[in-house]
C-alpha cells in the first residue's frame, strides 16, 4: 500500500509538468496526432495547449531531431489503421 500526502504529490506533479518528462509526453501525443493526419499543426498546438505553432515546432525538433512537417511526410509502413486493430 502506498500513501501520498496531497501537497507533496501536487508539488511533484508541478515539477514534472515543467520538466522534460512532460515535454516528452506532449511530443509523443503530438506524434500520434500527426501520424493519424486528421488535424493540422495549428489544431494540434491548440489541443496540446502550446502558445503557438512555432513553439510546438521548436519543441518537436528539440525532442525528435525532426521537423513536424518532415515527420508527417515520412513513410511509416508499420502504421495500422484503427479500424484494423
Amino acid at each position: 500500500f502506498c500513501f501520498f500526502q496531497a501537497t507533496t504529490l501536487g508539488v511533484n506533479l508541478k515539477l514534472a509538468k515543467g520538466g522534460q518528462i512532460y515535454w516528452y509526453m506532449q511530443i509523443e501525443r503530438a506524434k500520434e496526432l500527426i501520424l493519424y493526419d486528421e488535424l493540422n499543426l495549428t489544431e494540434i498546438s491548440y489541443l496540446l495547449n502550446y502558445s503557438s505553432v512555432a513553439h510546438l515546432s521548436r519543441q518537436f525538433k528539440q525532442v525528435t531531431g525532426l521537423t513536424a512537417s518532415f515527420f508527417r511526410n515520412a513513410p511509416f509502413d508499420s502504421r495500422i489503421a484503427l479500424e484494423n486493430v
